[in-house]
């Protein structure tokens, strides 16, 4: 498939807290469970190929809106919640950050072993798609993180992410097996990241002829590439033609705080229409759990829309973070009591689903139809709440503030010791190319 769209993604540090990151596994599970109810495994793989829904997602399981850990925390989670009972769904997560990305052919092997996959094919796909972002798109980013994401069938999808320390920022790039025809000339589903200008990018359908000429060189022998070189030497080279990209370009800013300029004001309208005309008493009584609450029932609303949503509707994700508040409280902190409801709900309404009785998951699907049809009523008169007043109604009633960051691993050895920085170079999988085999750099994010 061809890119889908590109954003900037500044580059964070930290580690997320204990109490996000077990939620944000539980989240994951039973979205990706609700989606491959609705429309099957090879749509959950279409969507995580998709940077605007991935970032959505990211912002729904209450991490920071715009920041470059939206990436790994996303994949982690989803690792964490689809490898126990991952055969029951046929979904598998490989790979992650650093060392783990280096892992990513052993645990291919091992999932080849229990459920029959070609592991060797899967292991090709993902050295090459880890080559091609750090070799033949070279555009500023080392390669940090890798992850596969696969079914039992041999279908993929692949999330990975560079970074550029000088400008502190990241690049996500996805791939999705789907359409893909070759993994050399356009092969990705989106890169998001910052535009930075002139670059090389041996992957496009431009450079065809200089890619056959390079194979051709280097069939040739040393003897002929120093003669060309030689012969270009005296020349001046031709100035770099801008690469300007056609397709749409997702700006998250360096700004943590969510702006209004940053949300779809009417679509979060919408959302919380529905959940009003909705809930809490009518849909309490649709879903058979007595005691929902509103706030419950408009972050229900946002998850039905990232379950359900078209790609259109995932261009402000920091909209999202109005469903559990965010990591580092913006736009308000996130609620522990709404956050495990809300688990508790879809939970209850995919279980059911599982054993026939869909009423629940049906209910939750409501939500999303009824924000869109509200969203333009809204829109045309002019009601609903502003901004400002939804980011205080969040603030209103927090029962205490959680930390926004995990505490520092301690380092093993003796007390005070510390472990000496070692500079790691370019991430590459081993066993692709066995004359310069590569290492990991490992950024905190």
């Amino acid at each position: 498939m061809d890119r889908t769209g590109s954003a900037d993604l500044p580059l964070h540090s930290g580690r997320v807290p204990d109490w996000l990151a077990e939620r944000m596994a539980r989240m994951s599970r039973v979205v990706v469970e609700a989606l491959v109810l609705h429309y099957g495994r090879h749509e959950v793989l279409r969507r995580l190929a998709h940077p605007f829904w991935f970032q959505s997602l990211g912002a729904v399981m209450g991490m920071d809106w715009h920041s470059s850990g939206v990436t790994t925390t996303v994949l982690g989670a989803l690792k964490r919640g689809l490898t126990p009972g991952g055969r029951q769904l046929g979904l598998y997560v490989v790979g992650g950050k650093g060392m783990q990305a280096r892992r990513t052919p052993d645990e291919l092997r091992i999932i080849g072993d229990r459920v029959g996959i070609d592991a060797d094919a899967l292991i090709r796909a993902s050295r090459l798609a880890a080559k091609v972002d750090s070799a033949a798109v070279q555009d500023g980013f080392e390669l940090y993180a890798h992850s596969l994401i696969l079914s039992d069938d041999n279908a993929w999808a692949v999330v990975q992410q560079g970074m550029n320390a000088d400008a502190r920022q990241a690049r996500r790039y996805h791939w999705l097996s789907e359409g893909l025809g070759s993994f050399v000339e356009s092969p990705h589903a989106a890169i998001e990241g910052p535009n930075q200008g002139v670059i090389l990018n041996l992957t496009d359908r431009r450079a065809s002829r200089a890619r056959a000429a390079q194979v051709e060189l280097v069939s040739q022998g040393p003897d002929v590439v120093l003669g060309a070189l030689r012969k270009l030497r005296p020349r001046l080279e031709p100035a770099p033609v801008p690469f300007t990209p056609l397709l749409p370009h997702l700006q998250m800013p360096v700004h943590e705080e969510v702006t209004r300029d940053d949300v779809l004001l009417r679509r979060l309208h919408g959302t919380l229409a529905a959940a009003a005309e909705q809930g809490p008493r009518d849909f309490a009584e649709l879903l058979l759990t007595p005691g929902v609450g509103a706030r419950t029932v408009a972050a229900l609303a946002s998850v039905a829309e990232v379950i359900h949503g078209s790609p259109s509707r995932f261009t402000d994700p920091a909209r999202f973070a109005f469903a559990q508040g965010g990591k580092d409280r913006h736009p308000f902190p996130v609620r522990l009591d709404v956050y495990d409801e809300t688990l508790r709900v879809l939970r209850s309404a995919v279980d059911a689903a599982k054993l026939g009785n869909a009423e629940r998951l049906q209910a939750i699907r409501e939500l999303d139809r009824q924000a869109r049809r509200l969203e333009a009523l809204v829109a045309k008169t002019s009601t609903g709440a502003s901004f400002e007043e939804l980011v205080q109604e969040g603030w209103k009633d927090v029962p205490e503030l959680l930390p926004t960051d995990a505490p520092p691993r301690r380092p093993s050895g003796r007390p005070g010791w510390r472990r000496q920085r070692v500079e790691r170079s370019q991430l590459e999988l081993p066993g692709l190319d066995d004359e310069t085999p590569g290492g990991s750099s490992s950024p905190s994010r």
